[in-house]
């Protein structure tokens, strides 16, 4: 993952995570379909991600439009090196498809709760997609997100480290991501070679 947002290495970025703000779910496996109100809100399934990746609290790397097929079929997982100034924190990682239209709609997503021994210390956290199978055709590109949160699909962390259950307070949380040679951020893809 480089700083222009492509899919090599290099420097890190940042931002910070409100609890208050979470980003909201955008398509994926849900089974809330309809919504908590019975409307469109948190359909299941791709959906385009504009308005997620819109947002400030949501790092977004593309690659260049591929030259050919690639098929992923596997687990996927993100390998994250990352720091936060707050005792607990989320990572939240999702893989997307994007057209030759610019539309980005989700493949796949996952979260990891970490609570950080040294607040302010770069540990490597391992973000499990789980399991996908997709053909990301040529002239498609493949992004990937990293953010604190998706909610309500996962409950949101509020930064604190207080237990999840009791917890009364939130705090903002500032969230750096590195991606260069020592600290290599990146999306594990299990790619099948073509036959």
């Amino acid at each position: 993952m480089r700083a222009d947002r492509r899919l090599t290495l290099e420097q890190a970025e940042q931002f910070t995570y409100d609890p208050m703000d979470p980003v909201p779910t955008t398509g994926g496996a849900l089974l809330m379909g309809g919504g908590l109100l019975n409307t469109d809100e948190f359909r299941p399934g791709p959906l385009d991600q504009a308005g997620v990746e819109a947002r400030e609290d949501v790092l977004v790397f593309t690659t260049e439009p591929l030259t050919e097929d690639v098929e992923a079929t596997g687990r996927v997982r993100a390998v994250l090196f990352a720091v936060t100034d707050g005792p607990s924190t989320d990572r939240m990682a999702r893989l997307c498809d994007v057209d030759q239209n610019g539309v980005s709609l989700n493949v796949a997503d996952g979260i990891a709760r970490v609570h950080a021994a040294t607040p302010g210390e770069a540990a490597e956290h391992v973000v499990d997609l789980w399991s996908t199978s997709i053909v990301f055709k040529a002239g498609h590109r493949i992004r990937v997100q990293v953010t604190s949160s998706n909610f309500p699909r996962w409950d949101r962390n509020l930064n604190t480290g207080e237990p999840e259950d009791s917890a009364t307070r939130a705090r903002a949380a500032r969230q750096q991501l590195f991606h260069d040679p020592a600290r290599p951020s990146r999306i594990v893809l299990p790619v099948v070679p073509p036959a």
